[in-house]
């Protein structure tokens, strides 16, 4: 007849009420690290939005920024065709390196470019910005203007595009690509009409998180353009952005003119529009992930 050990029994209850504990705190845990994590958030949002929304109107758009006031015109026109610029060249190089890792290249080589995408998405933006300065604006003779902000901070978002599109053709279950061959169809016509399909969410995930990264940038952009407030009158042309605005008025008086207002509604528009990004990311990504729903 087989008999319990009493001490086994105990030492089993100690273990069991000790998960219990557990998995009762690590909740509480969690909800207390994300309190602590979105508080100072929080407190940025607040402090500019109380700044900036007081004197915010839709003339801080539409008015081009003279002297010591105005609006924000040409600043706002300039980061939006700025990041178009870039996350158009990026997009393309990110995501055709992802696929040709993923799927074309040998291991050695698939490794050798995963590591090198670490490797540049993490180095300081200020770099990125000096390298832009003596390539395109010295050597190339772009100078200070639209095209050299916008390659630089195309090279910058570049890594982040093309891990997330790496690891999304990485991902699709191995079972579409050999029932895809299987059946005749080629590796481009695979990538096109099953692999793409299947990675786009991740894909897009990582393309808004490269413009949002890359809207908040300022040593790049400062450094490949100048401190100029002009609109963009060709892709060599002299041309303002948000992020500038805030490091050339966030120091002027307040007490002269509304060049410190102008830096906090400039902040404000960049939280805006980072928040939007972020809310378009999750609602695109929801919509193809619903579609995609029970394929795998």
């Amino acid at each position: 007849m087989h008999t319990v050990d009493p001490e086994s029994i105990v030492v089993a209850g100690g273990r069991l009420r000790y998960r219990v504990a557990l998995d009762r705190v690590i909740p509480v845990l969690l909800l207390v690290a994300f309190a602590v994590i979105l508080f100072p958030l929080g407190d940025m949002i607040y402090w500019i939005s109380a700044k900036a929304l007081p004197t915010f109107s839709l003339a801080t758009i539409t008015e081009p920024q003279v002297g010591l006031g105005g609006g924000l015109n040409q600043m706002v026109v300039g980061t939006l065709v700025i990041i178009a610029i870039s996350t158009a060249i990026a997009s393309a190089v990110g995501i055709l390196a992802g696929m040709y890792t993923a799927e074309y290249a040998p291991r050695r080589v698939a490794e050798l470019g995963r590591l090198a995408g670490y490797l540049l998405s993490g180095v300081p933006a200020v770099v990125l910005g000096f390298f832009g300065l003596l390539l395109l604006c010295t050597y190339a003779g772009w100078g200070y203007s639209l095209g050299a902000g916008a390659v630089t901070l195309a090279i910058f978002m570049v890594p982040f595009i093309y891990r997330t599109s790496d690891l999304a053709f990485s991902s699709v279950p191995r079972e579409h690509r050999e029932g895809a061959l299987a059946m005749g169809a080629t590796r481009g016509q695979y990538l096109r009409r099953v692999a793409l399909p299947i990675a786009l969410p991740a894909m897009l995930t990582g393309i808004f998180l490269a413009m949002a990264i890359g809207l908040g940038e300022t040593a790049p952009l400062l450094f490949t353009m100048g401190e100029v407030n002009a609109l963009p009158t060709g892709f060599f042309s002299p041309t303002a952005f948000l992020s500038g605005s805030i490091w050339q008025f966030y120091d002027a008086p307040t007490t002269e003119g509304t060049l410190h207002t102008l830096a906090f509604q400039a902040a404000f528009l960049l939280l805006v529009m980072v928040i939007g990004l972020n809310v378009v990311i999750q609602v695109i990504a929801e919509h193809y992930r619903r579609r995609l729903r029970g394929l795998f």
